[in-house]
């Protein structure tokens, strides 16, 4: 009889292991607290409006083809992607503007415009981060993160020099124009750590950005979810919403199930695909790996307030994805990592999938989501929403040159609270945990538990880190461990190399 495996919580790390431990043969069971499947991935339709509630971006599309790959399909199998052009426009003050292409070539020419001889250094810095995509590929982030020997490659040795630098003091060495140089460092907020905590290693970031591009999958990055539960429901993986998990079952050491609702579901394997933080508040004291004391001294990546915007009429002056970095973003970024306060003037981030895909909104309308990030943990009241958003949509007026406030005909928002409610998020963070140095591969929390037998964790805040990509990848890492230790006879190897 194949072995039984409980997973907890459906995003896409829960979904990518799986997928994996299904085609291995193993009997795969997801609980999902809330009433879809996706995490944090989810979407709000309203009015004939469409939006992603979380991840809007979509990098690194070779990790996600690598991942249908391994079950014999392609992505355009589950939805369509379409390369966008432009990847994104930055608004600066004194209503400057870069236009972010679609190609390496004009991104040099656009860097050039702004600074004179800037074009030949991006060349040499996107030379360099190529290299550093392709090493990060090939030796780190497809590693289980068990032993720092697992680091020491011949490719990595010759960039240790990098994991002691920072993006920051990079960038910084090449570049002196304020503008060019936000646009290098802000790729690093998606590691959920500022530029100058940051390895310098992680500017394999920049290439993901500049040399890979940016898509969109037509109906929004829910449609990547919806393409991943199909796959999973077609290994057989069965699937519950509206059924969170209060404890996780453990027997003189080893784990046998799990309790949701007043049901217990018994199980040879437990895996944790929720936030870690909480997934470990399910066991009793004495399994727990990590104290309080160890979560209070991490870094951990921002939270958000997002805001989702129905609009009356097309609007004016923006492109599918906008940054708004008309403000300070090293004092932004000291609000949220040194003195965590709510910021005196956020950058912010816009997003209108209805200009390039009209499915997301009707006819003559716009959707809008916006994001300011936050430092976790900060109180979160109606007041203070509905002040931040005053903010935004002033600058963002101005910034675009059109009136926009009285075409609003909806606001929803979501934010510090909503991240604890929903999914458990420790100090309500948005992103995981963030990829400083001392928090990277194997110093990350463990994919399998330390204390209890036959309960693993995956997602975020484990290996490799935080982002759509990584959690895609740590669903394999912990499927290969879990098949390393439990091997089913007359099933192919998984390959997590």
């Amino acid at each position: 009889m194949d072995k039984s495996v409980t997973i907890i919580g459906s995003g896409f790390s829960s979904l990518s292991a799986s997928c994996y431990l299904a085609k291995l043969g193993y009997d795969v069971t997801i609980f999902e607290k809330n009433t879809t499947v996706g995490g944090r991935a989810r979407q709000l339709k309203k009015q004939g409006f469409t939006f992603d509630i979380g991840p809007s971006w979509y990098w690194m599309p070779d990790v996600f083809e690598r991942f249908f790959k391994d079950f014999n399909t392609t992505a355009s199998n589950f939805y369509n992607l379409e390369k966008l052009n432009p990847a994104y426009k930055v608004f600066f003050k004194n209503n400057e503007t870069i236009i972010i292409e679609d190609t390496l070539e004009k991104i040099y020419k656009a860097f050039e415009n702004e600074e004179k001889g800037s074009s030949e250094k991006l060349k040499k810095f996107i030379e360099a981060a190529k290299k550093n995509y392709d090493i990060a590929i090939k030796d780190i982030v497809y590693k289980p993160g068990i032993s720092p020997l697992e680091l020491v490659t011949p490719s990595t040795i010759k960039k240790i020099g990098q994991f002691f630098s920072t993006i920051s003091k990079e960038v910084r060495k090449e570049f002196t124009n304020k503008k060019l140089v936000q646009i290098l460092e802000f790729p690093v907020l998606f590691l959920g750590a500022k530029p100058s905590n940051t390895p310098a290693f992680y500017s394999f970031m920049n290439y993901a950005d500049f040399g890979l591009g940016t898509w969109h999958p037509k109906g929004g990055m829910y449609q990547v979810i919806s393409g991943i539960e199909k796959l999973a429901r077609s290994l057989g993986v069965k699937i519950y919403t509206n059924s969170p998990v209060k404890k996780i079952i453990v027997e003189n050491g080893i784990a046998k199930g799990v309790l949701t609702g007043s049901k217990k579901i018994n199980s040879d394997i437990i895996l944790c695909g929720a936030d870690y933080h909480h997934g470990e508040s399910l066991l009793s004291k004495k399994y727990r790996q990590y104290s309080a004391a160890y979560w209070e001294r991490k870094t951990f990546a921002p939270s958000s307030l997002l805001f989702y915007v129905g609009f009356d009429k097309k609007l004016k002056n923006i492109h599918h994805h906008n940054l708004f970095f008309d403000t300070g973003f090293d004092k932004h970024a000291k609000e949220i990592y040194d003195d965590p306060k709510w910021p005196t003037a956020p950058l912010f981030y816009a997003n209108f999938t209805s200009v390039t895909d009209s499915g997301t909104a009707p006819d003559g309308k716009e959707n809008g989501f916006f994001l300011i990030p936050l430092a976790p943990n900060l109180e979160d009241t109606p007041e203070l929403r509905e002040a931040y958003f005053k903010k935004i949509i002033t600058r963002f007026e101005k910034l675009t040159g059109q009136n926009v406030i009285k075409n609003i005909i909806f606001k929803e928002s979501f934010c510090v609270n909503d991240f604890i409610d929903e999914y458990n998020s420790y100090k309500g963070n948005a992103y995981g945990m963030a990829n400083t140095l001392l928090q990277t591969a194997f110093l990350r929390p463990k994919l399998k538990s330390k204390k209890v037998s036959n309960l693993y964790f995956t997602g975020q805040l484990t290996v490799p880190g935080p982002g759509v990509p990584p959690s895609l990848i740590s669903g394999k890492l912990v499927a290969g461990i879990i098949e390393s230790e439990n091997k089913l006879y007359n099933k192919p190897k998984l390959q997590v190399v």
